[in-house]
C-alpha cells in the first residue's frame, strides 16, 4: 500500500514539473512575441544608407529560359 501511495506521489510530482515548465515555455514565447511584434524589418533606412542591389530583370527584359537559369544558378 506504501508503495501506491509513493508511486502516485512520485507521478504527481512529475506531473506538476511538467505543467510548470509547459507554462514557463509559453509564457516566455508570449514575452519573445510581444518583445517582436512591433519590430519592422522591411522600413526605409534611415541616415546615409545606399542601395546596394539591382535586380537583374531591372536592367533588361528577360525570357523565361533566362529567368530559369537565373533561378536555378541562385539555388530558390
Amino acid at each position: 500500500m506504501l508503495s501506491m501511495i509513493q508511486l502516485i506521489w512520485n507521478t504527481m510530482k512529475v506531473f506538476f514539473t511538467f505543467i510548470c515548465f509547459t507554462l514557463l515555455f509559453y509564457y516566455g514565447l508570449l514575452w519573445l512575441n510581444e518583445e517582436y511584434q512591433d519590430f519592422h524589418r522591411y522600413d526605409e533606412p534611415e541616415g546615409r544608407a545606399v542601395k546596394v542591389f539591382e535586380a537583374y530583370y531591372e536592367r533588361e527584359e528577360m525570357n523565361w529560359v533566362d529567368r530559369l537559369k537565373l533561378f536555378y544558378d541562385i539555388g530558390e
